[in-house]
């Protein structure tokens, strides 16, 4: 069992992706290099998109306690890169998507959303890995190859580029919005 006292708590029960990564971004902002928020959700996502995100912020990821229904994630401000602003990813917008996809040619798409999400509906043929996978996954696809990353809003998808693009993927895209506003087919 865990036992990190945090110097800040943050409610973001009841609330899904990404709403659950701007509250704690804005958080982390209001404390010193080296105290711990302490981010209370109910998203079951929040737990790799939390990860994820410390990761690709240089802010150190404690670990997740569960209480019930409620997910206990601490992480702790570091003060090193936590500044430095991460790679601009290109993004297309659904709509662009659709079309490249109703057009039948070679297209590679990520899906990074949970598995239930995933499972709910997704665009046939993508490739699914869970963002909290993404990082020991990638070697699954070819570095090389143009690659269309979405999630449920786009947030989880920009992450998941900018994990991708420290590993020497060179063509990128993110989604925006992702899957919340998706029109086409799915399986």
């Amino acid at each position: 069992m865990m036992n990190i006292t945090a110097d800040k708590v943050l409610d973001a029960k009841g609330l899904a992706c990404p709403m659950p990564i701007v509250r704690t971004k804005k958080a982390m902002a209001e404390i010193a290099d080296g105290q711990v928020l302490e981010v209370q959700a109910t998203d079951k996502g929040s737990t790799a998109d939390l990860q994820a995100w410390a990761n690709s912020t240089g802010h150190e990821y404690l670990g997740t306690k569960e209480e019930g229904d409620v997910l206990h994630h601490f992480l702790r401000k570091s003060g090193t890169n936590a500044s430095a602003e991460p790679t601009v990813i290109p993004e297309i917008s659904l709509d662009e998507l659709k079309t490249k996809v109703e057009s039948n040619e070679p297209i590679h798409i990520l899906d990074v959303r949970e598995l239930d999400e995933y499972e709910a509906g997704h665009i046939p043929g993508v490739v699914h890995i869970p963002l909290g996978e993404v990082e020991k996954r990638a070697g699954e696809l070819n570095k090389e190859d143009e690659i269309y990353v979405i999630c449920h809003s786009g947030r989880r998808s920009e992450m998941a580029a900018q994990t991708m693009k420290r590993q020497g993927f060179k063509k990128l895209i993110n989604v925006v919005p992702g899957m919340r506003d998706w029109t086409g087919q799915t399986e």
